[in-house]
């Protein structure tokens, strides 16, 4: 079954030659202009991966992936005339996969959705939705802090299971296999976007920062950062 693509652009010329270069790639699209029609279809429609402008007519992009993460973890790449670093940023913290600015290739951009749902295929080896996770071992006396289900992609964090996007994940497994060790940025971006192009160091700490955020509300954070090197994560309790 051919997978389908939503594109979300109201520039009917930019809309219709994505449309274009995905089918010729063999994907199924759907395209519409307005972040409602987005969201209705997004709920209706079994959809791989969206292609969404930030610059809509009716709400911001930034809207519609904000909504979407509250039920989905479908991939999302963001289309925009903003080259800004700041918005690349917001966009990565909201869940975003990847993020291109106008003008661009549609070729460049078939290439990053196939990228894209080539490492969230479900069980994929190195795959960012199930990195290899191994419980680590704790000292005699001292708690384990979390709770994985390698086989379920699930983690649990003080015994409540956390609600994580496919990199938030994969972050946190990357670092429960080292527990105590300082893993670099790059190191964690070859982790867990392995093949990833253009992307950014701010990326690791902008999916750090959303994880940090869930771990404190259930009980404090323990993720260490180390200034200049990277980041550990502490998992036992005395």
């Amino acid at each position: 079954m051919k997978k389908k693509i939503l594109i979300v652009e109201d520039e009917p010329a930019i809309a219709d030659t994505l449309e274009y270069v995905l089918r010729t790639e063999g994907f199924e699209t759907v395209c519409v202009t307005l972040a409602q029609q987005a969201l209705r279809t997004l709920a209706a429609e079994d959809i791989a991966l969206v292609i969404l402008d930030i610059g809509l007519p009716d709400q911001s992009g930034f809207d519609v992936c904000r909504e979407l993460r509250r039920t989905s973890d479908i991939p999302v790449i963001f289309l925009t005339a903003r080259s800004e670093e700041v918005d690349r940023i917001v966009g990565l913290e909201l869940g975003a996969d990847d993020y291109v600015a106008k003008p661009f290739s549609p070729r460049e951009v078939a290439s990053r959705v196939r990228a894209i749902l080539r490492r969230t295929t479900p069980l994929s080896p190195r795959s960012a939705t199930a990195p290899p996770v191994a419980i680590s071992t704790t000292a005699p006396g001292a708690q384990s802090l979390f709770e994985i289900d390698a086989a379920g992609n699930r983690i649990s964090y003080a015994g409540i299971r956390l609600t994580l996007t496919r990199y938030e994940y994969g972050l946190l497994g990357a670092l429960l296999q080292r527990p105590g060790r300082v893993l670099s940025r790059s190191q964690l971006m070859e982790i867990v976007w392995h093949d990833a192009e253009d992307s950014l160091d701010r990326t690791v700490d902008a999916h750090i920062k959303t994880l940090r955020a869930k771990l404190r509300a259930i009980q404090g954070d323990p993720i260490e950062t180390h200034r200049g090197l990277g980041y550990s994560i502490r998992d036992k309790t005395p």
